[in-house]
Formats: structure tokens, C-alpha cells, sequence
């Protein structure tokens, strides 16, 4: 494909996706190669259909009239796509987990995520992502919605688990779901296995 017509089928993409959507070199890897599409998507930028987040991620802008401004993307997008990028597997924790499940309505100072990747630390405007390495045990045997429970479950701690957190978790599983929580989660610490097992108790009859 040559530049110009690799140029023309990224910008269509862009302006074919929602607004607030986020993207990196990674998503246009089927058009060209990574240094061709890091240029067409500096050049977009320069010509206002896109902005740049942080290295290498950008975001189709989401115009606020009431606001009268751009607003940032959403964190759980940037977060997502600077996994992609990278190939890393990534799960919310600490209170960004409590926060993706409903169980705390405070919004992070800081939106954590455990990842089988590197350490890494990014910030845009006034929010700050932060990916914590850990043991593949933890999310990549794992599906994502176990992780997340694991992960929303630790961050309470033992001792702060109610019977309202645990309704809360239930209804947001699906009886697929829970079935497959208990089966992924067998290797995790027990007492959080122990607290899954009463969140699925009807399904493991």
C-alpha cells in the first residue's frame, strides 16, 4: 500500500471510530509498518483530527459544549491501549478495581492496574496511570472478571468484606461467570477463595 493511500485509510479509521476513542501505532500494524503509521498519526494530530495523550497514544477528541473544551480520554481506554501496545495482560486493582465494580463510588488519584509487563508509570492532564508487575498466577490464567474480583477483593482486605460488598459482586456475575470464577480460582490465596466460594455458593451446588 503506498503512503498516501495508507495515510487515507488510518485518518478514515479515526474518523469512522466513537469519539474518545484511543489508539497507538499497534491498531494500523495492517496497514503499514510502526515508524510509517507513528508519522501519519503525528501528522493527524497536527491537523486537529486527533490528540496526542502520552508517547505513541492518541485519542479522537470528545468536544464538552457545556464545558466549552476537549475532554480527556477516559483512563480505563488509555490504560487498555497502552497494554495493547505493549502485549501486556492487564486487571484494575486497589480502589480502581473497587471503583470498575461499583463498590466505591471515589473516583482514584491514581488508576492502578497489576500487569504481567513492566513496570510503568504515565500521567495526562490531572490523571495518573500506574502498572504494578505481577505473578502470572494473579491475571493470565485467569479471565478478566475473576481478576478483577481477585484483585477488588484484595484491596478491601479480609477483615472489610460485608454482606452488601458480596451482593454487590453477585450481581454483577452472570451464572457462567461464576462457575468459571470457581474453577480459575482454586490457586489463588485462600481466603479470597474462601470469600468467591460464598460469592458463588449457589452455583456450586
Amino acid at each position: 500500500m503506498s503512503n498516501s493511500n495508507s495515510a487515507k485509510t488510518i485518518k478514515n479509521r479515526i474518523q469512522s471510530a466513537s469519539a474518545g476513542s484511543v489508539f497507538t501505532t499497534v491498531d494500523f500494524a495492517d496497514v503499514t509498518e510502526n515508524l510509517r503509521v507513528g508519522v501519519i498519526l503525528a501528522r493527524l494530530e497536527d491537523d486537529g483530527v486527533i490528540q496526542r495523550v502520552t508517547r505513541g497514544v492518541y485519542y479522537k477528541p470528545i468536544y464538552n459544549k457545556f464545558l466549552n473544551e476537549y475532554l480527556a480520554p477516559a483512563p480505563t481506554l488509555v490504560a487498555e491501549a497502552i497494554a495493547k501496545s505493549n502485549g501486556w495482560t492487564i486487571v484494575p486493582c486497589g480502589d480502581t478495581a473497587l471503583n470498575v465494580l461499583g463498590l466505591s463510588m471515589h473516583v482514584p488519584a491514581v488508576w492502578s492496574y497489576v500487569s504481567d509487563g513492566n513496570y510503568k508509570k504515565c500521567s495526562y492532564d490531572n490523571t495518573t496511570i500506574y502498572f504494578k508487575h505481577t505473578s502470572n498466577k494473579e491475571i493470565s490464567k485467569l479471565s478478566y472478571k475473576t481478576a478483577l474480583i481477585v484483585q477488588a477483593l484484595r484491596a478491601l482486605g479480609k477483615d472489610n468484606i460485608t454482606d452488601t460488598v458480596i451482593e454487590k459482586i453477585k450481581n454483577n456475575l452472570t451464572s457462567k461467570e461464576k462457575k468459571k470464577m470457581l474453577s480459575e480460582a482454586k490457586t489463588v490465596t485462600s481466603w479470597i477463595y474462601e470469600y468467591i466460594k460464598i460469592i458463588c455458593r449457589s452455583e456450586s451446588k
